[in-house]
């Protein structure tokens, strides 16, 4: 098992910049994918990014080249940096842990993106 905490998450002006943090209860080594999702009021949640062990990466087209996921194995913590938000990132950003395939998640961080 694993129990996941994000932080971080915030209020943010268009065009700004957060760094979530994903904090895992154990090493995260031998975990092989973990990701980001992301939740908006009335909307189903959707991918984000993912990360494996060997930091293949894989975005979403709506963040590419705007969002960055990275892994510290020796901090047990996922991260995933937001440059340029807009006001449709707006959501509750969840982290994800495949382990022994099963699905673990987070408790979600609100990100809001308004003037």
């Amino acid at each position: 098992q694993v129990q996941l905490v994000e932080s971080g998450g915030g209020l943010v002006q268009p065009g700004g910049s957060l760094r979530l943090s994903c904090a895992a209860s154990r090493n995260i080594f031998s975990i092989y994918v973990m990701g980001w999702y992301r939740q908006a009021p009335g909307k189903q949640r959707e991918l984000v990014a993912t990360i494996t062990t060997g930091a293949r990466r894989n975005y979403a087209d709506s963040v590419q080249g705007r969002f960055t996921i990275s892994r510290d194995a020796a901090k047990n913590t996922v991260y995933l940096q937001m440059n340029s938000l807009k006001p449709e990132d707006t959501a509750i950003y969840y982290c994800k842990a495949d382990l022994d395939g099963y699905p673990y998640w987070g408790q979600g961080t609100q990100v809001t993106v308004s003037s």
